[in-house]
């Protein structure tokens, strides 16, 4: 009769859950079926947010359900990867952002108000070369003539930043490393105003994105010395890159990534992967990430995931043998 009973409960358990996990099956298999959220942790306008926005757009018309963008800004983008790493792990609030927040921050700040790993890679939207940018003015022309300058001036070149721990910042600080100078660093609260003041001549260098830069330079307001990747790029094809200045170990790229909350189903991840990186492929999609000054760069869900942790390793070596820390 124990048996019986025993058996019969356990029968009626695994009836009660049934509904359950055929509602979720359910979900996953006809997902999207309600507005998909993207989460931007920095300004509208940048590349940061036009990227996404692009790829929004083409899955709304993919999908027939809204994809929208939600900008969330402050704190180096921790606000915004806090609210989606906190967020339900159903597929429809998604993280959009270049590195900070991803594989920078848990090295810098000494307490972040979330966990990097709670996010599940999905693909890398696309990569975007460094630029070292001087004022118009500053009298060296080439990097090589840059770096005899600073270290015959140690302590009087500047460098702006987009703030303290910003990629601009951990680029500047590799350079220094890699080329035994010493300079100032000047942080600004993002790239405007840190574009402004070199443009006014009040700083000296900065390390910015290529699509920030670039028409900058083209119209004589600043001036582009190299580019901080392993090959030139396709706008600059003119300019070298730093390592063919004589800094062979200089490479600093901006890139940007999509994930998801921790425990989305891995059948709403492939799908997203899937149907993101077909649109990355697609010509009017590169057009457009080009024009930005970003290659596309489609990833498989385990690519994504192996370039994300060596993106975290090797920033949180830079930052650790700086010091850099913020509170």
């Amino acid at each position: 009769m124990k048996t019986y009973t025993r058996t019969a409960l356990t029968a009626l358990a695994l009836l009660a859950s049934m509904p359950a996990a055929s509602s979720r099956a359910d979900d996953v298999a006809n997902y999207p079926a309600q507005t998909i959220k993207i989460v931007v942790p920095f300004p509208a306008g940048g590349t940061a947010d036009t990227l996404p926005r692009i790829v929004a757009e083409k899955l709304s018309t993919q999908w027939k359900q809204p994809v929208i963008i939600i900008n969330r800004t402050g704190a180096g983008g921790n606000i915004g990867a806090e609210t989606v790493a906190t967020s339900s792990a159903d597929g429809y609030t998604l993280l959009a952002s270049p590195p900070g927040p991803i594989a920078i921050n848990e090295a810098l700040y000494k307490k972040l108000p979330f966990n990097p790993h709670d996010l599940m890679p999905i693909t890398v939207l696309g990569t975007a070369p460094n630029v070292l940018d001087v004022r118009a003015s500053f009298p060296a022309k080439t990097v090589k003539d840059l770096i005899a300058y600073a270290k015959a001036n140690p302590g009087k070149v500047s460098f702006a930043s987009q703030g303290n721990g910003s990629t601009s910042h951990l680029t500047a600080i590799l350079f220094e490393k890699l080329t035994g100078t010493k300079m100032i660093h000047i942080p600004y609260r993002g790239t405007t105003p840190a574009l402004q003041d070199i443009m006014g001549g009040t700083v000296d260098i900065f390390f910015d994105n290529l699509g920030s830069s670039m028409n900058l330079h083209t119209g004589g307001k600043l001036r582009i010395l190299g580019v901080c990747d392993t090959k030139r790029a396709s706008l600059l094809p003119d300019v070298p890159t730093v390592q063919e200045a004589g800094v062979p170990d200089f490479s600093a790229v901006t890139w940007f990534a999509m994930m998801a909350p921790k425990g989305t189903p891995d059948a709403i991840i492939a799908k997203l992967n899937a149907a993101v990186t077909d649109i990355l492929k697609q010509p009017d999609v590169q057009a457009a990430f080009e024009k930005q000054g970003v290659q596309p760069a489609p990833m498989s869900i385990e690519a994504t995931a192996k370039f994300i942790n060596e993106e975290r390793v090797r920033w949180g070596d830079i930052i650790k043998s700086a010091s850099v820390k913020i509170d």
